[in-house]
C-alpha cells in the first residue's frame, strides 16, 4: 500500500527526551540494535517512499550521522520549543513541495502500526477533515493528552495533562491523543501562526490546532484504536524495555510460524533486519542483530551473540559465543566461548573450538584451530591444524602485517608466527617456537632454545 504523491510524512524527532537520562538523542536509543527512528522510517516509507522528512534538534549531527541515506530530507529545528514549534519550522519546506497533505508522527513511537496510519489517512480523505488524529483508551493515560469530546461525540479540543482541569474541562475519559496526525496544509496554513505557548511548560503544542480548527468550523475527527500499546511513545527506559519485550516476543512468534525452530523463544532476541530460513534453530537466550543471516539446517546455541554474520547450512556456533562480521561456511563449527570478529570466515567443515578468537582471518576447508588461539590477519589453507596457544603476531606498533599458512601444516602448540610471514604447504612447526622467517613447503621449522636440565640446589 502507497498513498498519492500530494501526501507527505513528517516526523518529528528534535526532542532531547529528558526522562531517557541519557546524552544519546531520544530516537537514537535502540530497540533489538535498531534507533526508534529506524523504524519509524521504515514504516513510514512502505507508504510513502522516499517523501518522509524529519524535524531534528537535539543531538542533530549524530542523528544526521546515523541516517546518512536520508540526508537532504532533515529540518532543524534549532531552538526546541515544542510540537507546534517544530512543525512552523519545517512548513515552509514542506509547504514548498506543492504539497495538500501532510502525515505528522511523533519519532518516539518506533512499533507504529503502517495499517493505523492507513487507517488515518482513509478516515481524514473519506470525511474530509481538516485534521485528524489517532486517539488511544490506555489503562493509564499518564503524561498524555487528553481528547475533549461534545455531548454529541465530536471532537472539541486536546488538552495536555498538565494542563487538564476536572473543574474545567469535566470527567476524565481516557482517551489521549496517541500523536499521529494528519493536516489538511491548505486549510491548516492560517491557523499555524495562531499558536500560542501560554500553557505550563512555556512550549508551543500541535494540539492546539485541534481547538483552533474547531474553533473555524472546520471538521476535526479522531480515529479511535482502543488500548493498542504499540501507539505509545517511550519516555523513559522502562518503557523502552517494555516495549522492546513486546517486539521481541512478536518477532520470535513470527518466525517460530515461519518454520524456524526458536527455542526458549521468551528469551531470544532477534533484530527486525535478521534473516532465517525454515528449518534454522537457534536457543534462547541469545541474540541476533543486524544483517545476521541463518540459513536452512544451521544452529544458533543459547549464550550467543551474533551480528552482521551469516551461517550456511550446517554451520554451528556453539554455546557463549560471539559473531560480529563472521562468516560460518557448510557444516563449520565454532565455539564454545569462541570470538569471531569482523572478517572471519570459517570454510566448508573449518573448526574454531574454545577461547579462539578470529580477526580478518580464514580458516580454509577442514582446517582447525581448537584451543587457546588468536588468528589475526591470516590465511590458514585446507586441513590445516593449528595448535594451542598459537599467536599470530600482526601489529608493529603502527602497521598490521599478514600471516599466511597453507595446506595440510602441522602448526603445534604455543607457537608465535611474526607477520608478515608465510609457512608452506605441508610443513611442521615445532611447538613453542617464535617464527620470523618465512618456512617453505614441506620443512620442518622449530625455533627455541635447545633443553637444558641442572641439577637442583637444596
Amino acid at each position: 500500500m502507497s498513498f498519492p504523491e500530494s501526501i507527505h510524512a513528517l516526523v518529528l524527532a528534535a526532542g532531547k527526551g529528558t526522562r531517557m537520562r541519557s546524552n544519546l538523542p531520544k530516537v537514537l536509543h535502540t530497540l533489538l540494535g535498531e534507533p526508534m527512528l529506524w523504524y519509524i522510517h521504515q514504516t513510514l516509507e512502505k507508504l510513502f517512499g522516499d517523501r518522509v522528512h524529519t524535524v531534528i534538534g537535539c543531538g542533530a549531527d549524530k542523528v544526521q550521522a546515523a541516517f546518512p541515506e536520508c540526508q537532504g530530507r532533515f529540518v532543524l529545528q534549532a531552538e526546541q520549543l515544542g510540537t507546534g514549534h517544530a512543525l512552523q519550522v519545517a512548513w515552509e519546506s514542506i509547504m514548498s513541495l506543492g504539497l495538500r497533505h501532510v502525515v505528522i508522527v511523533n519519532g518516539d513511537t518506533p512499533l507504529l502500526p503502517a495499517n493505523r496510519v492507513q487507517q488515518l489517512v482513509d478516515a481524514a480523505l473519506t470525511e474530509n477533515a481538516a485534521l485528524a488524529f489517532l486517539s488511544i483508551t490506555p489503562s493509564d493515560p499518564g503524561a498524555y493528552g487528553r481528547v475533549l469530546r461534545g455531548d454529541d461525540g465530536a471532537v472539541t479540543a486536546i488538552v495536555e495533562a498538565k494542563d487538564y482541569d476536572v473543574a474545567a474541562h469535566g470527567p476524565d475519559r481516557g482517551e489521549v491523543n496517541a500523536g499521529i496526525y494528519f493536516l489538511d496544509m491548505q486549510l491548516m496554513a492560517p491557523l499555524l501562526p495562531l499558536l500560542k505557548n501560554e500553557n505550563k511548560s512555556g512550549e508551543f503544542y500541535i494540539t492546539d490546532l485541534v481547538n483552533l480548527a474547531v474553533s473555524q468550523g472546520l471538521f476535526v475527527t479522531a480515529v479511535e484504536c482502543g488500548e493498542q500499546p504499540e501507539l505509545m511513545g517511550i519516555n523513559s527506559p522502562f518503557e523502552l524495555v517494555c516495549a522492546e519485550e513486546r517486539l521481541a516476543a512478536a518477532i520470535a512468534a513470527e518466525w517460530l510460524q515461519k518454520g524456524v525452530l526458536v527455542r526458549n523463544p521468551g528469551l531470544a532476541r532477534i533484530g527486525p533486519r535478521v534473516a532465517l530460513e525454515p528449518g534454522a534453530e537457534i536457543s534462547g537466550p541469545c541474540e541476533l542483530y543486524g544483517r545476521t543471516v541463518v540459513h536452512c539446517g544451521a544452529r544458533v546455541d543459547s549464550n550467543c551473540v551474533v551480528r552482521d554474520s551469516e551461517l550456511d547450512s550446517g554451520a554451528h556456533l556453539r554455546h557463549f559465543s560471539h559473531a560480529e562480521g563472521a562468516r560460518l561456511g557448510p557444516g563449520s563449527i565454532a565455539g564454545p566461548y569462541v570470538r569471531l570478529r569482523p572478517g572471519a570466515v570459517l570454510e566448508e567443515c573449518a573448526h574454531a573450538g574454545n577461547f579462539v578468537e578470529l580477526k580478518k582471518a580464514v580458516l580454509g576447508k577442514g582446517a582447525k584451530a581448537n584451543h587457546l588461539t588468536y588468528l589475526g590477519d591470516v590465511e590458514v589453507g585446507e586441513g590445516t591444524n593449528i595448535g594451542a596457544g598459537t599467536i599470530t603476531c600482526n601489529y608493529d606498533g603502527k602497521l598490521k602485517h599478514k600471516t599466511v599458512i597453507g595446506r595440510n601444516v602441522f602448526i603445534g602448540s604455543n607457537t608465535a608466527l611474526v607477520a608478515p610471514i608465510t609457512v608452506g604447504d605441508e610443513s611442521l612447526v615445532g611447538a613453542g617456537s617464535t617464527l620470523t622467517k618465512n618456512v617453505e613447503p614441506g620443512e620442518l621449522a622449530i625455533a627455541r632454545q635447545r633443553q637444558k636440565n641442572l641439577k637442583r640446589r637444596k
